[in-house]
């Protein structure tokens, strides 16, 4: 095997000047990094950063293009994440995958071949070893969340694993399930166990972290001791390294509006909901309202309940003053209400239909589409605007989606939820996954909706789009908004702060 040259003799994994891509998509740019024994390195970056793909290298699933991975100073090729395990790597998941019918036991040493007996006496052992009290008789649909990641490390743990990932681990925690975790952390910290740390939340960095890396457009930005940062230099180190340039770009005129002459067309008053809580917000006529944030925050959970998706939990949204809390989502379409999803491909496209299918999909209730029969004159005519309108590239309406480029495929979502003539329209994530020109081509359409009155609650975690897009913003913080910026307040600095919890002294309005 390859060494890596002359290293700190506690250097457990180093990571050296990966690159990886998608096609033309460079989404890492040459990482370099470097664990050692018993560190906790929080790795932090803005959404899109490249963190998962660098995870999914480490862990085996993704092969990089260039660059080298060494344990303990020998070059690994992981090749799979079977390799990975044997190598000492194991990632628990945000999301912990048990078995819910297994008990913790079943759940913790599934895959091995040891004796049973044999089994269970190294688990007993190393459940003593780390000091944790658990039930190996419980099932695991009775666990907490908490519980659940602790199985998944204890997983990890039996495995021999020397290098753990923790992937927004306390993202669905309560505070006393947090501080648990912090325990465990710090107990495996001191047995040698290097940690590598994902998270959004800046205040654990300093919590938990002996080290911390931040992460933006693919390149590791900045690196350290975490006593050599504050929560302000993080976030400068999230930011794109020229703001200025955005400055000399879109100089058309500005949209004014003139909130005090004008009555909001949608209201949400302490609204709560699954993973949201106690939201006041408005949304004036021909206005964009920006919602920026991090994965987690609970914008998407706020939408797809505004929808009629999932329960109403508290308060009421009002919709051009109509009550329209709890309603399904037909009654909130009729309402005048509609939602283009964040996953096109999950819940906003039949791919096996065609361009016009896919189109009017959403008015096939509408009388003027035929009582009993479908009127094709009429679907031709809906479908044929959008093409024209959006510039979808075609071959003709009877193409099937599925064969569409992601901004085309996006424009045809966008296209049938406004097929149904909205006063409203979520936006969650319009651009993400499509090229330059196609995004130029969405925001041309979602400027021209706020010219023809149409209100648009914009959902985004790529702040230059909140920042060019939006009249008004508001960031969304762990299911609460903890800020709003009117027009001439809205910047990347503000918005990146906002989102990441940092000196947001702004109250938002109610």
């Amino acid at each position: 095997m390859q060494k890596t040259g002359e290293s700190d003799k506690n250097t457990l994994l180093t990571i050296r000047n990966i690159h990886k891509s998608f096609g033309l998509n460079q989404v890492l740019k040459g990482i370099n990094l470097e664990l050692r024994e018993g560190e906790v390195i929080s790795l932090i970056g803005g959404n899109g950063a490249g963190k998962s793909t660098l995870m999914k290298i480490i862990m085996g699933i993704h092969q990089p293009d260039e660059g080298g991975i060494f344990i303990r100073g020998q070059e690994v090729h992981l090749t799979k994440p079977s390799v990975a395990l044997a190598n000492g790597i194991y990632m628990v998941p945000q999301e912990p995958m048990l078995f819910p019918n297994m008990t913790v036991e079943e759940n913790i040493t599934i895959g091995f071949e040891e004796k049973s007996a044999e089994l269970h006496k190294r688990l007993v052992a190393q459940i003593k070893d780390v000091g944790w009290n658990l039930d190996l008789n419980r099932k695991a649909s009775s666990l907490s969340i908490a519980e659940q990641q602790l199985v998944e490390i204890l997983r990890g743990l039996l495995r021999q694993a020397q290098i753990l990932i923790l992937d927004e681990p306390t993202s669905a925690l309560t505070f006393d399930e947090v501080e648990s975790l912090f325990k465990c952390v710090n107990d495996l910290r001191s047995k040698g166990i290097c940690i590598i740390y994902i998270t959004h939340r800046l205040t654990e960095v300093f919590e938990i972290s002996t080290s911390v890396a931040i992460m933006r457009d693919g390149v590791i930005t900045l690196s350290g001791n975490v006593n050599e940062f504050t929560k302000e230099s993080l976030v400068l180190g999230l930011l794109p390294a020229s703001k200025e340039e955005k400055k000399e770009k879109d100089q058309e005129e500005e949209h004014y509006v003139d909130y005090e002459k004008k009555s909001p067309v949608l209201e949400l008053k302490d609204f709560s909901g699954y993973g949201f809580n106690n939201i006041f917000l408005k949304l004036y006529p021909g206005e964009i309202l920006g919602v920026a944030g991090v994965v987690g925050a609970g914008r998407t959970e706020l939408a797809t309940t505004i929808f009629g998706r999932d329960k109403v939990l508290g308060g009421n949204v009002i919709l051009d003053g109509k009550d329209i809390t709890g309603l399904s989502t037909k009654k909130v379409l009729e309402a005048g209400l509609n939602y283009v999803p964040e996953d096109r491909h999950l819940h906003g496209l039949f791919k096996i239909a065609d361009v016009a299918v896919n189109t009017t999909s959403a008015v096939l209730s509408n009388k003027s589409m035929g009582r009993f029969f479908l009127n094709r004159k009429k679907e031709h005519e809906i479908t044929q605007k959008y093409i024209d309108d959006f510039r979808i590239k075609v071959t003709g309406q009877s193409q099937l989606t599925g064969s569409l480029s992601g901004g085309n495929q996006q424009k045809i979502v966008i296209g049938r939820s406004l097929s149904t003539n909205p006063k409203v329209v979520i936006l969650d994530e319009p651009t993400r996954g499509i090229d330059a020109g196609a995004r130029g081509d969405v925001y041309t359409i979602i400027k021209e909706l706020r010219k023809q009155g149409v209100s648009v609650l914009l959902i985004s975690s790529d702040m230059e789009e909140i920042v060019e897009l939006s009249d008004r913003a508001v960031s969304v913080f762990q299911g609460r908004i903890n800020a709003e910026f009117a027009k001439n307040e809205i910047n990347q600095d503000n918005l990146m702060a906002a989102a990441f919890d940092v000196n947001t002294e702004k109250e938002v309005g109610v």
